[in-house]
């Protein structure tokens, strides 16, 4: 690629520059107008020239939304020392012809869509120093290219698609300063070589999946200031001398290992630490480090941990946390602190926007002094034992947006300076013991989106100030009270609330017409209150609703025939006084998602309903005036008849038996395709913003649809990963004729091409606003509590029943895990992902998705160990997943956390925790801080251990699970 190749009179730079014009599709900046020949190529924008020659030197288009690839031409400008496009939307691979450039000392391409491998040949460029290729789509080994490129300063490639582990080379570039790797799929553990990299200031190995343990190159890395490992498998303890040799630390996040043992007291020494983070981990022991001298710190994140600790450790730790000037971050979640909370709480920084203690065992009053924290805009403090009254102080905090006080043990009114907090967006106060009226105080808090003040003591009529607060859109539950009175017509302005709970109060009265309104509606559940009445034809416009429980009320009349018409997923009606005839259409046709018991002058409905048959006063009479001939002579002919029909449907059916044949194929009905375009468009070009999550074989993205503006989750097939399509047209199989409210409801797929003519697959699903149960058990953001925890297991285990029992075929899922079950809006358990799913038989159809059983299906530590062992696949192997998924849940310990060792297994471990009497020490402590019924526990974890038992044989069926789950009472000690 030179001048006289192309056959032009233009100097090769310029031809070159003219190449690179070519290939660039989009230019919504209009960047490429100036290059032209009525400029000189070194006036274009983004060209710069060096002053002696007329060569370019610089080539600098950043943030300039470009679209199209690079241009081999590239590698012609043989004076370029710097390559910089960041933030474009550039793909295709990284043209090997750079490596002509041997002036060049900036490689700078983060955040385009680049594919491919790095260019192995860029060893050439020997002057590099920059090196950055941040979030990208590049894929494959990093190569072995370090030995080469001894002038690297910064090495930045985080955000890719990486494997096959950390080059032992890079230890060799010694003078690297800052390197990147995280947001890849390397695998392998850190080298030790990297103790070489004495001048190394930033490290950032996160998401990277590695394991073993930390090295002891951090001993010789005396100029470290930034050292970022999260979520990764490392394990073993902290090296003792952290902070001696390290004294111009920064940053040191390790958070989301499995590092355990004690945090060395020398991080005491850290004097400029800003942002330390050693949460979800497995640290134990007491926590020595003195944080009063940490005078900078400005972000705390301790928790989750197993630390130990007493009244007079939890005090001193807030003591010295009262120095730190600049904290704004204080990140304690499931710490296991024991003690109270100081009066030094007020003491603590002004720039303090956020407490979070959820989840542990701080008792006592809440400090009036925590009034004077005026920066904060978000408190967490639910799940611990606090007591007394909520402080009138807290009416100061004029900046708080997120108050979590939920699941204690406080007492007294609801203070009305609450209503002082005008920028309040989410207020928990459920679970606790407080009493008063709600204060009417609540209208001035306009932003408020999320209100929950369930299961108190809270009396009166609810204020109608509450139903004027037209921003409430999330949440509005006031269940488990003594709140009386009817409703008002004003509960109508809650136009775009999502969910409404009132139940189990002693509301009566009946439901006010401006129900109407609520357009947004998913769950109304106004079950266990004194409603009267028929139901009013305002329901019938609220075409969001999914979810109704009306049960334990008066209300009588029939039930009306619009509920068929809606979209619901669940009704209960229980326990009252309708009557009349029962739909056989929508809802009324299953029912797992209709209850009607209670309702004594019901008939008709599904036979599975066994509701009477329906007469009317008319008919009887009728009856009685029959004379006895006439009787005799209708009797007679009915007998007749129905001798003939019985007769003529006995022989169509042996004939209808020979003439059956078995199908070849499974039903060849496919999903409405959607275009690649439309896709594209929805998730603004597969954006990282929109990336929602990655697996073995596909990644997806949120999307929105143009024309609907439906939110939905797209799942992108990796068809370059092996095994990719196959995943592609078994999880196609597996979902075409199934459908069940437990299960991810698929709504189209796309065969297509992309625009740069490669094979494109995908599948689009319902979005789970929720994200997946993975995500909610091992969170220090958000929990699950045990009536949470057992309504998922029902809804899994009433999927697989389907599954393997009830639509048509049987479906293995072979995958069944945490990340692989999915919530919605209402928490809601779907299962997904049927990429690994076989069908084992089909009506009329043999050896349907038969693939072949040596290759391994599952993930380790839920798949069941007979699969390891080559033995085919049978409903089986769901049962030992669903096992080891329940006692997940149960003990908060996945399967393959480093405790199970030497023999030792979750199965194991609960098994003889049953055995002991003990299981009540092996709880998630979440779970701790509720009334737990023991038996109640021993009864669930029995079937997590019978079902997860190494023999197949010894496993339950699903029929049996659905059943015990149903029938025995696993409960908390406060539904008994």
């Amino acid at each position: 690629m030179n001048d006289a190749g192309s056959g032009s009179k233009l100097p090769t730079e310029h031809v070159a520059l003219l190449k690179m014009k070519s290939r660039i599709t989009g230019d919504p900046h209009g960047v490429f107008r100036s290059w032209n020949d009525s400029l000189p190529f070194c006036m274009w924008q983004g060209v710069t020239c060096g002053r002696r020659h007329q060569r370019v030197i610089s080539l600098n288009l950043t943030g300039k939304s470009l679209v199209g690839s690079l241009s081999p031409y590239l590698g012609n400008l043989s004076f370029l020392r710097y390559i910089i496009l960041n933030d474009n939307q550039l793909h295709g691979s990284i043209p090997p012809e750079i490596n002509r450039l041997s002036r060049l000392q900036k490689l700078s391409l983060p955040h385009n869509s680049f594919t491919g491998e790095i260019p192995a040949n860029l060893s050439s460029c020997s002057k590099l120093w920059l090196i950055n290729l941040v979030s990208n789509k590049l894929y494959g080994k990093i190569p072995n290219i370090f030995s080469s490129l001894q002038m690297i300063k910064n090495l930045q490639l985080d955000g890719n698609n990486f494997t096959g582990g950390i080059p032992p080379s890079i230890g060799n570039l010694t003078n690297l300063e800052i390197l990147f790797l995280g947001g890849n799929p390397l695998g392998g553990s850190i080298p030790d070589s990297f103790n070489q990299l004495k001048k190394l200031r930033e490290l950032g190995l996160g998401e990277n999946g590695l394991v073993g343990e930390l090295p002891l190159f951090s001993s010789n890395l005396s100029m470290l200031e930034f050292l970022n490992i999260p979520q990764n498998q490392l394990h073993g303890n902290l090296p003792t001398s952290l902070c001696l040799s390290q004294p111009h630390l920064r940053i040191l996040e390790i958070d989301i290992n499995h590092f355990s043992g004690i945090l060395p007291p020398s991080i005491s020494n850290c004097s400029e630490l800003e942002i330390f983070d050693v949460s979800i981990n497995d640290f134990k022991g007491g926590i020595k480090i003195d944080f009063g001298k940490l005078q900078n710190l400005q972000y705390l994140g301790l928790g989750p941990n197993n630390f130990e600790s007493n009244s007079v450790d939890c005090k001193n730790l807030f003591d010295a946390l009262s120095n730190c000037s600049n904290l704004e971050t204080l990140e304690l979640i499931k710490s296991r602190l024991i003690g109270v909370l100081p009066n030094s709480l007020g003491n603590f920084s002004s720039k303090l926007n956020y407490i979070g203690l959820y989840g542990n065992y701080v008792s006592g009053v809440l400090p009036s002094s925590i009034g004077n924290l005026f920066a904060l805009t978000e408190i967490n403090l639910a799940q611990n034992n606090f007591s007394g009254m909520i402080p009138e102080s807290i009416g100061t905090l004029q900046n708080m947006e997120k108050l979590y006080i939920d699941f204690n043990a406080l007492f007294g009114i609801i203070p009305p300076s609450i209503g002082n907090l005008s920028f309040l967006t989410e207020v928990a106060l459920g679970a606790n013991k407080l009493e008063g009226t709600i204060p009417s105080t609540f209208s001035s808090c306009k932003r408020l989106l999320y209100l929950d003040l369930f299961r108190n003591n809270l009396s009166g009529s609810v204020p109608k100030e509450i139903f004027l607060l037209s921003s409430l859109s999330i949440l509005l539950d006031l269940s488990q009270n003594s709140l009386s009175g009817g409703l008002p017509q004003e509960i109508g302005n809650l136009k775009i609330l999502a969910y409404l709970d009132l139940s189990e109060n002693r509301i009566s009265g009946e439901l006010p017409s401006s129900f109407s309104s609520y357009v947004s509606l998913q769950t109304l559940n106004l079950s266990r209150n004194f409603f009267h009445g028929s139901m009013p034809e305002a329901l019938r416009s609220l075409r969001g609703l999914e979810y109704v429980n009306l049960s334990r009320n008066n209300f009588s009349g029939p039930i009306p025939t619009y509920l068929q018409e809606m979209d619901l997923k669940y009704l209960d009606l229980s326990y009252n006084n309708f009557e009349g005839e029962v739909s056989v259409k929508g809802v009324f046709t299953n029912t797992s998602m209709v209850s009607i018991i209670g309702n004594h002058r019901l008939c008709a409905g599904i036979p599975e309903l066994h509701l009477p048959k329906c007469t009317t006063s008319d008919s009887k009479r009728s009856t009685r005036k029959l004379s006895v001939l006439v009787v005799v002579a209708i009797s007679l002919s009915s007998t007749v008849v129905g001798i003939t029909l019985v007769s003529f449907l006995l022989l169509y059916c042996c004939i209808k038996r020979n003439n059956n044949r078995p199908l070849d194929t499974i039903s060849t009905e496919s999903f409405e395709k959607i275009s690649y375009e439309r896709l594209f468009k929805a998730t603004e070009g597969f954006s990282l913003n929109n990336l929602i999550g990655t697996g073995s074989f596909a990644s997806v993205y949120k999307g929105v649809l143009d024309e609907s503006g439906f939110t939905v989750a797209i799942k992108v097939l990796n068809l370059d990963c092996r095994g990719g399509f196959r995943s592609f047209m078994a999880e196609c199989d597996a979902l075409r004729n199934i459908r069940h409210r437990n299960l991810v409801k698929i709504i189209t797929s796309c065969s297509s091409i992309d625009f740069q003519g490669n094979d494109f697959k995908a599948l689009v699903y319902d979005f789970m606003p929720n994200g997946s149960l993975e995500s909610w058990l091992h969170s220090i953001h958000q929990m699950l509590d045990l009536t949470q925890r057992i309504n998922i297991l029902k809804d899994v285990a009433s999927a697989l029943d389907y599954l393997h029992c009830h639509c048509g075929n049987i479906v293995v899922h072979c995958d069944l895990k945490p990340s692989n079950i999915l919530l919605d809006v209402d928490m809601v358990a779907h299962v997904g992902d049927f990429g690994l799913a076989k069908i084992l038989s089909l009506e009329g159809v043999s050896n349907a998705n038969n693939n072949s059983s040596s290759v391994f299906r599952g993930t380790i530590g839920y798949a069941p160990p007979e699969y390891g062992l080559g033995s085919e696949v049978l409903t089986s192997g769901d049962i030992y997943s669903y096992g080891i998924l329940l006692l997940e849940m149960m003990t908060g310990k996945k399967p393959v956390d480093p405790m199970f060792e030497e023999g030792l297994t979750l199965h194991s471990y609960a098994r003889n925790a049953l055995a002991d009497g003990s299981v009540l020490h092996i709880l998630d402590p979440v779970l701790l801080n509720e009334d737990v019924n023991e038996t109640s526990l021993i009864s669930l974890m029995k079937i997590g251990v019978q079902c997860s038992s190494e023999s197949p044989q010894d496993r339950m069926d699903i029929g049996t699970v659905v059943h015990e789950l149903s029938s025995r009472k696993v409960t908390t000690t406060c539904d008994l």
